[in-house]
Formats: structure tokens, sequence, C-alpha cells
């Protein structure tokens, strides 16, 4: 069974370091950069915060692109790419190191 440590460890309210490979966040987050994640509240969010969330059963650390108070954040890439919109939104990237 495949754990998603990320979102045990936010659920529980810890504030962590992490890294995630991929380039659709450069440059605001590189390939394997580390940053810290923190635990939030959906209304704590606002456009171009970058946050830990689900959007059809996939999980992303993503900038949120728009706010809606019915449809929750739209969320995308640093690359233009929209991959839609959730209110499941766990975690906030605080510090990018």
């Amino acid at each position: 069974m495949n754990r998603n440590y990320k979102l045990e460890r936010l659920l529980n309210g810890e504030t962590f370091s992490t890294k995630e490979r991929g380039n659709s966040m450069v440059p605001l987050i590189k390939s394997n950069q580390e940053h810290i994640i923190a635990p939030v509240k959906i209304e704590d969010v606002k456009p171009g915060d970058i946050v830990y969330c689900k959007v059809k059963s996939k999980y992303f650390t993503h900038l949120v692109k728009a706010i809606d108070p019915i449809k929750g954040c739209l969320i995308g890439n640093n690359k233009g790419n929209i991959n839609g919109w959730s209110k499941q939104i766990y975690g906030k990237v605080i510090q990018v190191l």
C-alpha cells in the first residue's frame, strides 16, 4: 500500500522540509530543491501561493491561480498549465531553501 507521507504529516499539523522531482514549478522551485511546507486552511490561501493539494485524485505542489468561493482554488503549475479546481488544500510552501 502506497502511503502519502506528506498528507499524513500535514494532517497531523507538522511543518517539514521536503523536495520533489520535476520542472513544472521552475524557477520558483527547481527539481529536487528543498522547501518547507506547513499545514494551511483553504481560507488562508491566496492566488500566487504554492500549495500541496489534491486535484482529480492526484497530489501536487503547485500554484494557486485563482480562488472561487464555491469551486475552491484553481491549481496550476508555473508553466501555464492548469490542473483544475480543488477544495482539498493541505499545505503551503512557506520557504524555498
